[in-house]
């Protein structure tokens, strides 16, 4: 209806425009609406390799599933959203055939959910891993327009079809000069995956993250779909403190700030009752630095206590190491309690050779979100247990029930010992 009322207007408006004898080049405002609209497409590695059951008890690819449901249920309507997979066609053992296996499973434009979602859930590890094609034929995809352009690839293992390399895919991507950002997530990477998904990213400005469980990867992919929508994001400069007393009160939005090898560095946010806190992470090695290395992101209270943590680590040469974590905070019965205070610590563990500068500190980029709170109580983290508090649970019944069993068993014995 609303479309209907623009396109009346806009034809009385030409009406009458030729009336008074001036000439308006036509779909001039539909032209400017659409080159606005930001796009971005999700490339999902469908190789084989993907079966391997090895996040939170199931598969990558049920992962993945679950990741793209939740954020095709959160995409803004503004965004232009397209699914294209690699490796999910070929069976074969031909590589020059497997090296082909990429096609578009939903275009790039207005999202219909029902009908991305029902083309996810037909996807099933198959073939081969062709990252440099696949990467090409999504810059194909999201061509045209002046527009955001975002291609978001998620994948658990190197590219198989060199010499095609897709570190010099995504150069050739940013030579072209038509601001193309890649961002990479690797799903339990290796340090040949890590290291050749952080050169992809590089490339292209983009940011690499490490993901080993379910939410980590929904939260992750979300953010970038999102921030593909609000795309104009000016960091703001903080410096953290020693300790949480000093530490900046921060609200919701993208900071940065440097941290010195091995440092700590303490922010603060309020989190009212209801709502949620996210908070992510990432630290970038600028310079060379030794391997085996690491970020831990913890949120405290004000007392110390730990409520909930997230952390990555590296072993080899990595651009950018990131990590993230949520703490919903549960609604109160009086509508005027008081926020809670949330100490953030950011930790990094790398260290550099004799001669490396140490100072400045490493980049890092601190994304605080206050949301609304889910609506259950599930997700609350307690006492830093989060969801443990179900296999606690699970264990006091086991043993309450092993107890039973046994006391009968017991006087079945002693009754019988008896009777003979």
């Amino acid at each position: 209806m609303i479309r209907r009322q623009r396109l009346a207007a806009g034809v009385c408006a030409l009406l009458a425009a030729l009336a008074a004898g001036i000439a308006f080049p036509g779909g001039a405002v539909a032209d400017e609406t659409q080159a606005a609209a930001p796009k971005v497409e999700l490339v999902l590695d469908v190789s084989g390799s993907m079966r391997t059951r090895d996040i939170d008890g199931g598969s990558r690819m049920a992962a993945a599933k679950q990741a793209f449901n939740e954020v095709l249920d959160a995409t803004p309507e503004e965004v232009r959203l397209g699914i294209r997979t690699l490796g999910a066609n070929y069976r074969g053992n031909d590589r020059k055939e497997g090296c082909k296996d990429t096609a578009q499973l939903y275009p790039v434009g207005p999202l219909d959910r029902t009908g991305a979602k029902t083309a996810v859930a037909t996807l099933a590890p198959t073939g081969w891993t062709p990252i440099g094609p696949a990467l090409l034929k999504a810059a194909d995809d999201l061509n045209g327009g002046d527009g955001t352009r975002r291609i978001v690839l998620i994948s658990d293992g190197e590219d198989t079809c060199q010499p095609l390399d897709p570190c010099e895919v995504a150069r050739e991507i940013a030579a072209k000069g038509i601001g193309l950002t890649i961002d990479t997530l690797g799903l339990v990477p290796d340090a040949k995956t890590r290291d050749q998904l952080s050169c992809i990213a590089d490339a292209t400005g983009g940011t690499y993250t490490d993901v080993r469980h379910k939410e980590e990867l929904s939260d992750r992919v979300g953010q970038l779909v999102d921030r593909a929508a609000d795309p104009v994001v000016t960091p703001v400069a903080t410096e953290g403190a020693a300790e949480c007393a000093q530490a900046p009160a921060l609200k919701s939005g993208l900071y940065t700030d440097r941290e010195e090898f091995g440092q700590q560095r303490w922010y603060k946010v309020d989190v009212d009752p209801g709502k949620e806190l996210r908070a992510s992470v990432s630290v970038a090695d600028d310079r060379a630095v030794n391997p085996d290395y690491g970020v831990l992101l913890r949120a405290v209270t004000l007392h110390g206590r730990e409520i909930v943590r997230g952390e990555a680590a590296g072993t080899g040469r990595t651009d950018v190491i990131s990590t993230g974590l949520r703490y919903p905070k549960p609604a109160a019965d009086d509508d005027n309690a008081p926020a809670e205070t949330v100490c953030l610590q950011v930790t990094n563990s790398f260290s550099a050779a004799a001669g490396v500068k140490t100072t400045p500190g490493l980049p890092l980029e601190l994304t605080v979100d206050v949301v609304d709170g889910p609506s259950g109580h599930h997700d609350v983290a307690a006492f830093g247990l989060g969801r443990g508090w179900w296999l606690l649970g699970a264990l006091v019944l086991a043993g309450f029930v092993a107890g039973l069993l046994w006391g009968w068993l017991s006087r079945w014995r002693v009754a019988v010992w008896r009777t003979n």
